[in-house]
């Protein structure tokens, strides 16, 4: 389970570090890919496996055509080397609009990538609704 916010550089060769409590559940290879509202997401290879089963076994309607090709053309997968970085392919870092400052987020079952920017507005538009989300959402939780 992914936890917590934090917020790595991305060096001159476009590598992150990834943080080391995320580490252990990453270092046996990695997806990377475009996620919604233009960030990037990042699986362990096993759980984006369940995600593409799931996907494979949906109807085979545009709308599912249309989030499997993006999902699928844009992935990578990546092993992180012995300091835990993991380089992003310059078309992620492209759709991201990542360049240095990032935000690297815990979403439960993926590790979600920011621009620094790009999440404090987006962190600040869904706060004050965040309350009122759990009722909404996930019903007698």
């Amino acid at each position: 389970m992914f936890l917590g916010t934090h917020t790595p550089k991305l060096d001159e060769k476009g590598r992150l570090i990834l943080p080391a409590k995320y580490r252990d559940e990453l270092a046996e290879g990695l997806v990377i890919t475009r996620f919604q509202e233009r960030c990037l997401a990042i699986w362990p290879v096993a759980t984006f496996a369940e995600l593409v089963q799931g996907v494979r076994g949906a109807s085979s309607s545009q709308q599912v055509r249309d989030y499997q090709r993006m999902l699928a053309s844009g992935a990578s997968d990546e092993t992180p080397d012995k300091q835990g970085r993991v380089t992003i392919p310059q078309h992620l870092r492209t759709y991201a609009g990542l360049e240095r400052d990032c935000v690297v987020v815990g979403a439960i079952n993926r590790v979600e990538i920011w621009d620094a920017a790009a999440w404090t507005a987006y962190e600040a538009s869904k706060e004050s609704a965040f309350a009122d989300l759990d009722d909404e959402v996930f019903p007698g939780v």
